[in-house]
């Protein structure tokens, strides 16, 4: 039996209000699971590329209705071909568990 995938784990959660800023050992720990995210200016960030504004926009919503499933919102970058999503939590002071969790929700969006 294969060991499930560690995004699909970490996107099997629910954000948790009131989450506390993690550190920098447990933030590089993780962000080796989701693929081409980084942090960035204090937060979990990465951007995605689509053909047209149609397939960008088309993102751009999904991504909101996860955020409002969540009640956890990204700072969202969009222009024609591409959308830049950027986690952390104000709150906190930064990057929180939660912020991990709706990126790897997002992560298995962009899979599809």
């Amino acid at each position: 039996m294969n060991d499930p995938d560690p995004i699909d784990v970490l996107a099997a959660e629910h954000c948790r209000p009131g989450a506390p800023r993690l550190d920098a050992a447990a933030i590089a720990a993780e962000i080796r699971t989701l693929r081409g995210w980084a942090l960035h200016d204090g937060a979990l960030t990465r951007t995605f590329e689509f053909t047209n504004y149609y397939a960008t926009l088309a993102f751009v919503n999904a991504v909101a209705w996860i955020a409002h499933r969540e009640d956890h919102h990204p700072a969202l970058t969009v222009s024609f071909s591409r959308c830049t999503v950027a986690w952390s939590t104000h709150d906190a002071g930064g990057v929180t568990r939660n912020d991990l969790v709706c990126a790897a929700k997002v992560e298995r969006l962009s899979a599809r």
